[in-house]
């Protein structure tokens, strides 16, 4: 068959995949067009996530920090924020909360009340009586 040997992973190559994005970057920053030479391509990337549990699992706690400095980096915007900047801090703080949201849904996202206020009846007539 004629083409590219397959990628080699590396402890090394992981790391500075998960470390990056932890640090905010996607995955389309770090295994797209203009990647590190040594890095994967992004189709690399997503095949070995879906073949790969333990790597799948590793990104999924990647994903987790990544929400928590997206998180931590909402206090800094806000209070480097300046009267002429007030608008971009806004929206990069929303951004940044919306990211967190999704990244870690427990965590950050949005919490819903199921607890019901009211009271109802139950009627029960006929043969179901009996039960």
């Amino acid at each position: 068959m004629v083409g590219r040997p397959p990628y080699q992973w590396t402890e090394q190559t992981e790391s500075e995949i998960f470390n990056r994005l932890i640090d905010g970057e996607s995955i389309v920053d770090i295994c797209g067009i203009g990647r590190d030479d040594w890095l994967p391509s992004k189709v690399t990337f997503y095949a070995r996530l879906v073949k790969d549990e333990e790597f799948a699992n590793r990104y999924a706690r990647a994903r987790e920090a990544q929400a928590h400095n997206e998180v931590d980096e909402i206090r800094i915007i806000a209070d480097k924020a300046t009267p002429d900047d007030v608008a971009v801090a806004r929206l990069r703080v929303d951004a940044r909360k919306w990211r967190a949201s999704k990244l870690a849904p427990k965590k950050y996202g949005d919490k819903l009340d199921v607890n019901h206020g009211g009271s109802f009846t139950v009627n029960i007539t006929g043969d179901d009586a009996d039960l």
